[in-house]
């Protein structure tokens, strides 16, 4: 897209006033936790280390690859910010994701902090500089606690099952950006295919009312103009539909975004004041449609089957960071090249570069919340406060097609019978929808669902044929027993209180065929595989049962790459293939059935 500039970690709301923070920082351990007391936001310590940001002490690539958990954190290095800078615009200081509570200082002045490991989060910092060098220095605090959302983080002092290392402090990228005293600070993007328009809501940061100010729209497509529209800026947040429609451009008059064809339309944001532009940003957005009727989800008005992949995105030696954007294109080109059209991000925010490469590529994407495994009123609220700021971040994606909060009872072990807990996920489910009433909502992946859009099932079954024997029954039967097996233990598929009401049916964690490397405590899903061939029957019988079943619409395989102890990836641990990759694509893309005519999708 034009917007694109490599590296930009924001790549929906870009500028080229920006500096990348990434790279060699001073850093210190604070076990005692006396780093504040001692004011080392002041003076740091003469004996500290160096880290190379955004990768965490605990990874190989930081420099440091310590495991062990350290709860307190400090980061140190110096910014360089021009006189004209300071005179005539703010600079914003931006972390893309920090773990977990984090403060900031610059040149000794405490400047604010954030809660909340996955979100990004950003300071004016323009009052705290000066021209010339200055310090900036950052701490960051963290726990094994389970009330806070972790994801797979471990909470325990060695891996176990499907957790992994913590991730403590700065994992994803800081950057400075300068921007003029009135900016766009957010936009957010809604298409409206039935009509041929999107839904631009703007946050104007700086705007006064007296001032005649403008905010601006020039849509393109291919380099070609597609529409212009201007409106007055009165308050900070403005409102502005715009057609796309041109017959004269496609027979359906609208360039529609899909796994095949993701066709994406340019869009440049301008502030103008008496005629002169003062802020000017790009962005992009794609023009498609999810819906549901009659069991089925519904990409632009036809059905989609969905061929996911779990991705839970740790590497070898960056563990939650990618190590470059070049990794996480070459995943989605593998991902695909397997024949999947989809991917399910497990228990993370993934880097924004990601979702900007799946919009490109045509890679439908769920988003998914890290949980907390604990149920509290501390961990209800910072659950909430986190998952808004992240739908709210990621919402403009076009690639992103269902939002999913809660995995299989973590953080809400009692919900099958609780109604607090019940509550709890109601009241998330309808806060998702407050914000984006467009897209399907799981509520409790994989089983005890409450209120939710989809139902989804676990089950991690090696047997093809017990598979279909288990699931080729009739619907109601099958979603109303509270024995059925899935994941291993019994569990019923809706929560006590909760009915099916005819929603889309998915298997959205399934396989996990544990593939051996030969590395000790391999931790995998039923009994080891130890050659393709091995693996390949068992893959091809399982996914083809799911396949037969005419009510599942779409299925998620368990998973991208192995991850530490767990070695049930396709690919192994350094993102290479285990198996050969056109002999999976074929199973995949293989026409099962009459139900779905389109494999291709």
């Amino acid at each position: 897209m034009k917007s694109y500039i490599k590296n930009y970690p924001r790549p929906q709301l870009v500028r080229k006033t920006w500096t990348d923070l990434n790279g060699s920082w001073e850093f210190a351990f604070d076990d005692g936790n006396f780093g504040e007391a001692a004011q080392w936001y002041k003076t740091f310590p003469a004996d500290h280390r160096e880290i190379q940001v955004p990768y965490t002490y605990e990874t190989k690539r930081s420099g440091i690859g310590d495991e062990n958990p350290h709860e307190n954190v400090w980061y140190n290095r110096e910014i360089a910010v021009s006189d004209e800078a300071l005179e005539k615009r703010k600079i914003l200081l931006h972390f893309e994701g920090c773990d977990y509570i984090t403060k900031v200082w610059i040149n000794g002045r405490y400047v604010g902090g954030h809660k909340g490991g996955y979100a990004r989060f950003s300071f004016d910092i323009s009052g705290y500089l000066r021209a010339g060098r200055n310090t900036l220095t950052v701490k960051a605090e963290d726990s094994m606690s389970i009330e806070q959302p972790r994801g797979k983080q471990r909470w325990n002092k060695t891996s176990f099952g499907c957790w992994y290392v913590q991730t403590t402090g700065i994992w994803k990228t800081v950057w400075m950006e300068s921007v003029p005293e009135v900016y766009v600070e957010n936009v957010k993007m809604t298409p409206d295919l039935d009509e041929g328009c999107i839904e631009l809501i703007y946050t104007i940061s700086g705007a006064d009312s007296k001032e005649e100010l403008s905010v601006e729209a020039e849509i393109e497509f291919d380099g070609i103009l597609i529409n212009r529209s201007s409106k007055g800026i009165c308050r900070g947040t403005v409102k502005d539909t715009i057609s796309v429609f041109r017959p004269e451009e496609t027979p359906w008059g609208v360039h529609r975004w899909t796994p095949l064809r993701p066709e994406l339309y340019d869009l440049c944001i301008r502030i103008t004041k008496g005629g002169t532009v003062v802020d000017e940003v790009r962005s992009y957005f794609g023009m498609r449609k999810i819906s549901i009727e009659a069991g089925n989800i519904l990409l632009n008005g036809a059905p989609l089957y969905q061929r996911l992949i779990l991705d839970q995105g740790y590497w070898e030696e960056s563990h939650l960071t990618p190590p470059s954007e070049e990794a996480l294109m070459a995943d989605i080109d593998k991902i695909q090249a397997l024949g999947y059209n989809g991917v399910r991000k497990h228990m993370k925010t993934e880097d924004e570069r990601f979702l900007y490469w799946c919009d490109v590529k045509g890679l439908v994407v769920w988003s998914e919340m890290a949980a907390c495994y604990e149920f509290t009123d501390d961990a209800v609220q910072e659950f909430t406060k986190e998952w808004m700021e992240i739908v709210k971040q990621n919402y403009s994606h076009p690639s992103i097609i269902t939002w999913t909060p809660f995995n299989e009872s973590w953080g809400i072990p009692q919900v099958k019978t609780d109604r607090k807990q019940q509550a709890f996920t109601e009241g998330i489910y309808y806060l998702t929808k407050s914000i984006d009433s467009m897209r399907p909502v799981i509520v409790n992946d994989g089983w005890e669902h409450t209120v939710s859009d989809i139902i989804t099932l676990h089950d991690y079954e090696e047997d093809g044929a017990v598979f279909f024997e288990r699931y080729g029954k009739h619907l109601e039967e099958i979603l109303s027993s509270p024995s059925r097996m899935y994941h291993s233990s019994c569990k019923s598929a809706m929560a006590q209180g909760f009915a099916y009401r005819g929603q889309p049916v998915i298997i959205s964690e399934f396989g996990g065929i544990a593939f051996s490397g030969g590395k000790e405590g391999e931790w995998g899903y039923g009994h080891t595989v130890s050659t393709e061939e091995e693996f390949l029957e068992r893959f091809d019988k399982i996914t083809t049962a799911i396949k037969k079943i005419p009510y599942i619409t779409g299925y998620c395989y368990t998973q991208v790459s192995d991850v530490q102890q767990e070695v049930n990836g396709l690919l192994n641990e350094r993102h290479q293939y285990k198996v050969t990759p056109e002999k999976i694509r074929e199973i995949n893309r293989r026409q099962v059935g009459l139900r779905y005519v389109n494999m291709e999708q």
